[in-house]
């Protein structure tokens, strides 16, 4: 999940700072060079976090379909 330039951060740290780019893009007042590296830092925390979200999904559809295997039939 992550790339060798950028270590992989837990889904909560990525949800946070992403929140954090977010809310300076709203408030404005940056120069556009500040204003494109923050977007571009947030896109790339979003992909962090979706990946993050689709791995739960994947694990926890796995958990389903085995706690379906494992009960009796009838």
């Amino acid at each position: 999940m992550s790339t060798p330039a950028e270590p992989e951060i837990s889904y909560e740290q990525a949800r946070s700072e992403l929140r954090e780019i977010v809310h300076a893009l709203e408030s404005g007042g940056q120069p556009l060079e500040e204003s494109l590296a923050l977007w571009q830092r947030g896109e790339r925390l979003a992909t962090i976090c979706q990946r993050w979200l689709e791995g739960a999904r994947s694990r926890l559809d796995a958990a389903i379909a085995a706690s379906d295997s494992e009960q009796p039939a009838g």
